[in-house]
């Protein structure tokens, strides 16, 4: 069993749609040259064995693919969790080996989780079941795995990205059968560099904050009899305040506000791409950024005065912007990254800005791997 076997995936930013996929909602979000990679050779033991770079080793045993409670929040849950669902769908599973390196950066936003399980997915694809799975299932059961067995409640986006690859949009009004479109945009001749910019703080301790998002907003949804925001008929929403207010809170209401505004925004920017109207495209980034802080009110975890990492990254972006290009919010929120489109002339200046008062390294710029 010396034959040496290659997979690799990649993280992803989103461009559009900030929260919207948990839902059903619709996303725009592309696939980066920042990638997860392994060396896997099969083992013949029934052990799945994983060894990553900076990490303690982690086996699991392909017999036992239930959901360990004293997993959760680590590598060996989700790799577990991809597993059992490979075997719930028919696959015989046997033991691997595998060496895993990554330039997606931990609690970046370029969700390095993600990459992680599509990349585990492709390696049980490619080496037990003949490549059977499409991308969008792979993603899909990354989900699984990060919902069930990790216990964090995301939505589908971040494993359809790194899965399908590109630009891609998504809608979620039907999970189980998403729309995803491959799009074309040639984002290296738009005149601006897509970058990211690391806060300094992590997403350690902030499960909570994320969880109050679709938690709240399921307490909207209750009100008119439905589970996912999708479901709920905008016009009848307003229309019904009161009770909403009442039902989920003035904060529920808000963060609802905000789904239905930049849902419909991906669709605005995904015609104003195909229309090569770029400025048009720039203002629903920032609009869309504008909407997050303000409403879905993810920039500013419960309680924190003095350490407001994101939200005083995102201020001195716009102030080195000084009205130019476009900042928001990346990703999850509280936490991690902002995204930003710099004016290719002055990203240097932008860059050196940034890091001298954030650090050295936390200015990244990106490119959309094709």
């Amino acid at each position: 069993m010396d034959e040496e076997y290659r997979f690799s995936a990649p993280g992803r930013v989103e461009i559009g749609g900030n929260h919207t996929d948990h839902q059903h909602g619709r996303v725009l979000a592309a696939a980066i040259n920042l990638e997860s990679k392994a060396i896997v050779r099969r083992n013949c033991e029934g052990k799945i064995r994983v060894i990553s770079e900076g990490y303690e080793p982690v086996e699991i045993d392909v017999w036992d693919l239930g959901v360990h409670e004293e997993e959760k929040n680590t590598t060996a849950a989700l790799i577990r969790g991809v597993a059992a669902a490979f075997a719930e769908r028919g696959c015989k599973l046997d033991g691997l080996d595998a060496k895993v390196s990554s330039t997606v950066l931990p609690g970046s936003g370029l969700s390095s989780s993600a990459a992680f399980e599509v990349l585990i997915g492709r390696i049980l694809n490619g080496l037990f079941f003949e490549d059977k799975l499409t991308p969008v299932q792979i993603a899909q059961i990354g989900q699984y795995a990060e919902n069930v067995y990790f216990g964090k409640p995301c939505g589908l986006m971040d494993q359809t990205a790194s899965s399908v690859g590109g630009l891609v949009y998504m809608d979620f009004r039907d999970p189980a059968h998403p729309v995803v479109e491959n799009v074309e945009y040639d984002f290296d001749g738009c005149g601006y560099t897509l970058c990211i910019i690391d806060s300094g703080a992590d997403h350690a301790g902030l499960t909570e904050d994320y969880a109050a998002i679709p938690g709240e907003l399921h307490k909207v949804c209750r009100v008119f009899g439905r589970e996912y925001l999708r479901e709920v008929d905008e016009s009848e929403f307003y229309a019904r305040l009161p009770e909403v207010r009442k039902a989920a809170g003035d904060r529920g209401a808000l963060r609802a506000m905000h789904i239905f505004d930049d849902s419909r925004r991906v669709a605005e920017q995904l015609a104003a791409l195909r229309n090569n109207d770029f400025d048009r495209f720039l203002k629903l980034v920032n609009d869309s950024g504008e909407s997050s802080w303000k409403y879905l009110q993810n920039v500013i975890p419960s309680g924190s005065r003095e350490h407001q990492s994101m939200a005083f990254t995102i201020a001195l972006c716009k102030k080195l912007l000084n009205g130019r290009g476009a900042v928001r919010v990346h990703g999850g929120g509280f936490a991690g990254t902002a995204l930003a489109f710099v004016p290719d002339g002055e990203f240097n200046k932008f860059r050196d800005g940034i890091e001298r008062v954030l650090g050295a390294g936390c200015c990244h710029k990106l490119s959309i791997a094709k």
